[in-house]
């Protein structure tokens, strides 16, 4: 077992391990005990109740956070012509078609989101060894396969996330930064369980939400009451 440092254990034992923490609670704690020096980034883990091996089960989707990440993605589009020059208007870091299709198929996957039109997906989907593992294969139900270049860099640019389970049953996010204020954090994860809640697969029985988790980016997990999905920004 990795030994923790002086920090994150001072931050642990400020913890109550046999505690719930209603969301409100959970991520004024994370702020006050995060260990780090920088201004570090604000998860959240969630344990689902599906098998993701089962199509009917599986958990994906995206949300706007009324208050964004605190990061600013590096946003990726497949285009050409004027939706190429529409996506580099729109503030879209990096901007091609087979030149960055032979970039990234030799390995370079520097950039946070992926955004296609629907032309060119024939072509990108030779891409999925590489981007599929990362998610970050551009995908129509998130929003990325389009023609509107322009709402889709925005959308990402302004603190869209996606997010899907994983072979564990995970789903893993961020809601935002230390500097942030609870509230605005705690506002960034309802939105997200809003929406997690709202894609639960009807395939999937028992407790949906299994366990809920915050921490910062090398802080100790605050565990969160998954049954508090009301009033989320009241200590």
């Amino acid at each position: 077992m990795a030994k923790r440092s002086k920090a994150y254990e001072a931050a642990a034992a400020k913890i109550d391990a046999e505690k719930l923490y209603a969301p409100f609670e959970a991520v004024t704690l994370a702020k006050d005990i995060n260990p780090s020096k920088f201004d570090a980034t604000v998860e959240v883990a969630f344990r689902l109740g599906v098998d993701p091996r089962k199509a009917d089960q599986m958990v994906r989707g995206t949300v706007n956070l009324p208050h964004g990440t605190g990061k600013t993605a590096r946003v990726l589009v497949f285009a050409t012509g004027e939706k190429a020059e529409a996506a580099i208007a729109a503030g879209a870091d990096f901007v091609g078609s087979d030149d960055l299709i032979e970039k990234i198929a030799g390995g370079w996957t520097d950039f946070d989101a992926a955004v296609a039109t629907p032309d060119l997906m024939g072509k990108v989907g030779r891409l999925g060894k590489v981007l599929g593992p990362r998610n970050l294969m551009p995908n129509p139900k998130t929003g990325t396969v389009t023609p509107d270049v322009t709402k889709a860099v925005n959308d990402i640019k302004g603190g869209k996330i996606d997010f899907r389970v994983d072979k564990h049953s995970n789903l893993h996010f961020i809601i935002g930064k230390v500097s942030f204020d609870a509230v605005k954090l705690a506002e960034n994860y309802a939105a997200a369980l809003e929406e997690v809640l709202r894609l639960k697969p009807s395939a999937s029985k028992g407790r949906y939400i299994q366990k809920a988790t915050v921490a910062t980016t090398f802080g100790p997990g605050i565990s969160v009451d998954p049954n508090v999905t009301r009033v989320l920004t009241e200590a």
